[in-house]
């Protein structure tokens, strides 16, 4: 079954247009979700709405309403909607190009895949995604999703390309009132060589595939015990180390060496194979010595 598209309109540069359909990137569905019962029956429990002066009431008799005034409202109808109409409403009309970097994370809201609407738009819009390729830019424009105008980023991405809705200034809080409390301070040279090595040790190539969701395994697991009439096993939580002094930390870190998540997601079974043991562990450094990279830090510091 062909997915299901969020949006469809025209991608426009200029004078050239391409009819496209806009596709949710991401899918919660998968996700354990627990429904609301009733604690005697176990009957699934129905949300209906309620007038505080007619009681339950019909979803077919509900309106919108903006609320103008403290409880005055203004009914909105599916006309009033329709004659809201501006361009990106059925067109995203590129505004400007800009590099992927200046695009903060913080900026970046829901991610969508955008693709041409039948095989008439592939020429236009294979030669748009080749051209946003090379150039290493994205493209700036707007679209209305879910009756809001949205600023979106649209990058080339495999065969298609990718749209990432924007959140609007207002949206995003100022640091000042979390940050300018924090000192400002160089730190001891020794410490902030030793952090730098800590994370070259640890530095590998990003897989997401290497960070499954350990609570969500931990869910299905202890669901899967109720299921067969087993009282779930209660996870100890880690125990936290006692850090008495930063220095010290640092240096029992590094002698403390553990392979980055995809190096340890290599050590699984091959298929029709045995796992291969892993490697062992380095020897934690004796009292009063340092590790070949702690003292390597300290030398360059």
């Amino acid at each position: 079954m062909a997915p299901r598209a969020t949006w469809k309109g025209y991608l426009k540069l200029s004078l050239v247009s391409c009819p496209v359909r806009l596709y949710p990137a991401t899918s919660s569905s998968d996700r354990v979700r627990f429904n609301q019962l009733h604690k005697d029956t176990h009957n699934r429990i129905n949300i209906k709405p309620v007038d505080p002066e007619l009681g339950l009431v019909e979803r077919s008799d509900l309106v919108r309403g903006y609320e103008y005034e403290d409880k005055k409202y203004v009914i909105i109808d599916d006309a009033d909607l329709e004659a809201v109409q501006i361009e990106s409403n059925h067109t995203m009309n590129i505004e400007a190009f800009v590099d992927a970097d200046e695009v903060d994370t913080i900026w970046q809201d829901a991610p969508y895949y955008l693709a041409p609407d039948g095989a008439m738009a592939e020429e236009t819009f294979i030669v748009l995604r080749e051209a946003l390729k090379d150039a290493k830019k994205l493209a700036i424009a707007r679209l209305v999703l879910s009756s809001r105008e949205r600023v979106v980023t649209i990058g080339a991405l495999d065969k298609g390309m990718f749209v990432q809705t924007l959140r609007n200034p207002t949206e995003v809080r100022a640091t000042s009132a979390y940050f300018d409390s924090i000192p400002d301070e160089k730190p001891d040279a020794e410490m902030l060589g030793l952090a730098e090595a800590l994370i070259a040790q640890k530095t590998t190539k990003f897989d997401p595939g290497d960070y499954p969701d350990r609570y969500e395994q931990a869910l299905m697991a202890m669901i899967k015990e109720k299921l067969k009439g087993h009282k779930p096993i209660v996870a100890a939580a880690p125990e936290r180390g006692n850090v008495v002094n930063l220095m010290d930390a640092l240096k029992a870190s590094l002698s403390q060496t553990k392979p980055p998540a995809k190096s340890r997601a290599k050590a699984k079974p091959a298929a029709g194979g045995e796992a291969e043991e892993p490697a062992p562990k380095p020897k934690r450094a004796a009292a009063g010595t340092r590790s070949p990279r702690a003292t390597k830090a300290k030398a360059t510091s």
